[in-house]
């Protein structure tokens, strides 16, 4: 003969009784999970678009900087060029003097090398 052990307090076995605080205990741990999850969305969309808006400034940053650059380099090439034609019409209109400071460069550029 077999026996359930029963609680009549409860209505019920001890079996079924864990059953059914088994099943609330798990039924409570989803809407948690649910809710956890619906409190997160909000917060992780606000995360992705700051993301997005810092990465588009960056980029906004950077293109000005490379505008900067470039327009940096472009003066300093202009310059540079101006200046070889400079020394270009000097070397043109004073050519023993030219030829006289190329050597005393180049004596003095020999004798700071040879040093070392």
């Amino acid at each position: 003969m077999s026996h359930k052990t029963s609680n009549t307090a409860n209505g019920g076995t001890l079996q079924e009784s864990l059953e059914r605080g088994v099943d609330k205990a798990t039924a409570a741990a989803h809407e948690s999970v649910d809710s956890v999850s619906e409190a997160a969305h909000p917060a992780i969309d606000h995360m992705t678009t700051s993301a997005h808006t810092a990465v588009k400034r960056a980029g906004v940053v950077a293109g000005h900087a490379a505008e900067t650059v470039g327009g940096k380099g472009d003066q300093l090439n202009a310059k540079g060029q101006k200046l070889f034609e400079q020394a270009g019409g000097y070397v043109r209109e004073n050519p023993i003097a030219s030829l006289g400071i190329a050597v005393a460069a180049g004596y003095f550029l020999s004798r700071i090398l040879s040093a070392r």
